[in-house]
């Protein structure tokens, strides 16, 4: 188990760390803003339990090899940008038709897409980014006491920890970008426009993940 100043200090830098804007906050708010609330959460969610794949890999030690391995960096980074491209290309060649919130009922505006798919998509947006591989590798082992014994349990419940303030976050940063989204769509083809935007954000992402090669 972790100790309570173990585990504060950690939350503190986490927090600071999540709340800092980044590449997973930019894909959560374009997403909460272009589909609406129910979109932005199941995306950022998805997001934030998508670093529990990152914190098995540190505790496995696969982030070690990766990150000394030029080549398994490369691919991953490859996998990861063209994800992110390709999330971006369908954002552009939507239609732009997301409803009103009095269609989506109380949750606001609504998407094709089940908030399942949007779960997992954000899932693996986050998995497959190398960054938080080597971010994982090189934080969580400042906040493990060695001395208690039992490393790779401490590094599962630092990622745990991790994982879960990172979905209060994220899921209320989709949320927000949602209400924003729905205040915006009392203009003709705003939709469209907000698409727009979050498939520049995805592909611009997308992009200079792929630059790291």
């Amino acid at each position: 188990m972790l100790t309570l100043d173990q585990t504060l200090g950690f939350l503190l830098a986490a927090l600071l760390i999540t709340a800092t804007p980044g590449p997973d906050n930019l894909m959560v708010l374009g997403l909460g803003m272009s589909r609406g609330r129910r979109a932005g959460i199941a995306f950022g969610l998805g997001c934030a339990f998508g670093c529990l794949s990152h914190t098995a890999l540190a505790v496995l030690g696969v982030s070690a090899v990766v990150a000394a391995s030029p080549t398994a960096f490369t691919l991953l980074t490859g996998i990861g940008g063209g994800y992110l491209v390709w999330l971006g290309v369908q954002c552009l060649r939507s239609a732009g038709t997301v409803a009103p919130a009095s269609a989506g009922g109380p949750g606001g505006m609504t998407d094709a897409l089940p908030w399942r798919r949007l779960f997992a998509r954000g899932l693996l947006a986050n998995a497959v980014n190398p960054k938080v591989v080597l971010f994982f590798l090189s934080f969580l082992p400042q906040f493990v006491e060695p001395a208690r014994g039992a490393v790779g349990w401490q590094l599962g419940a630092l990622g745990v920890v991790f994982t879960m303030q990172a979905a209060l976050l994220f899921g209320a940063l989709g949320g927000f970008a949602g209400t924003v989204g729905t205040w915006l769509m009392r203009w003709p083809r705003a939709g469209l426009w907000l698409d727009r935007v979050a498939g520049g954000v995805f592909i611009g992402l997308g992009l200079r993940m792929l630059a790291l090669r």
